[in-house]
């Protein structure tokens, strides 16, 4: 079931909200656990994760399907009464007007902001031509426009920048790609890969004053004080919590079925707490 247009519309303005000033975690759940315990900690918006998500489903990253997607973020929307960003890869669609139809069905259920990237999925070719990735934005930019006519009740637009995450790792380029982005509507400019001061603090340069998204999926030695510091608005974790997970699974199951050995389930969470957490009346809508 989709949320109601009056929930919609106010998850999105707080998204809104949250962009305006400072520099907030927005974490990535894969399902609906994930996502209930993220809302539990106090965070204030979650972000849906590609590849966490077709993880779960025994798939690799981008191996799901639109209708996959949509029945996910659906699944993230009902767990949680927090905005949600749709993690929604190149829009699942090989024209403009077919990334328009499917961010309006991503629109439909609720979600608070949609993040389009410029990546092909080849790997000769990895990058979108500039044109037609900056005509796609524009599609999503006009689906957007149309599904309200407040501002405050549309939902934001992340620009993705691929560059880093896909082997081109070309800082001029990305810039010239993220300004481009700007200009064709985004609300939002995320560059996932960049790493050091230099290259965050170059990106926010180049899109002030829209906000920034910085990925830290692994130690880079920037922490959240820093990060607003060099000027970003917001931080996500991608298939950085989903890693995490999946690596203390494997841990544990390689230690069983290499050595026979269960000591590993020494830093497995207690089924106590998780039964309190998700018994408990806050942790559920």
């Amino acid at each position: 079931m989709s949320l109601t247009s009056a929930d919609a519309r106010a998850r999105r303005h707080h998204f809104r909200t949250l962009h305006e000033a400072g520099c907030f975690v927005i974490p990535n759940p894969w399902d609906a656990g994930s996502a209930r315990y993220l809302q539990g900690l106090g965070f204030k918006a979650l972000a849906s994760t590609s590849s966490g998500a077709a993880w779960s489903q025994g798939l690799p990253d981008n191996g799901l399907s639109c209708d996959a997607v949509l029945a996910h973020l659906q699944q993230l929307l009902a767990a949680s009464t927090l905005p949600l960003n749709a993690d929604f890869e190149s829009g699942f669609a090989a024209d403009a007007a077919g990334v328009a139809a499917n961010v309006r069905r991503a629109l439909a259920l609720g979600v608070a902001g949609v993040s389009i990237e410029d990546s092909t999925g080849d790997a000769n070719n990895p990058l979108r031509e500039l044109a037609p990735a900056v005509e796609r934005l524009r599609a999503a930019r006009a689906a957007i426009d149309e599904s309200d006519a407040e501002r405050d009740g549309r939902a934001l637009l992340v620009g993705r920048a691929e560059n880093f995450i896909v082997g081109r790792p070309d800082l001029d380029d990305t810039l010239r790609r993220l300004r481009a982005y700007a200009e064709a509507g985004a609300d939002v400019l995320y560059a996932p890969g960049i790493r050091t001061p230099e290259q965050i603090q170059a990106v926010v340069a180049a899109v002030a004053p829209k906000p920034v998204n910085l990925l830290i999926g692994a130690d880079i030695g920037i922490t959240l004080q820093q990060a607003q510091a060099l000027g970003v608005r917001r931080i996500s974790v991608g298939g950085a919590l989903a890693r995490s997970a999946w690596g203390g699974f494997m841990h544990a199951a390689r230690a069983i079925a290499d050595t026979g050995r269960f000591d590993a389930f020494a830093s497995a969470a207690s089924g106590n707490e998780l039964n309190a957490f998700f018994g408990a009346a806050g942790s559920r809508r």
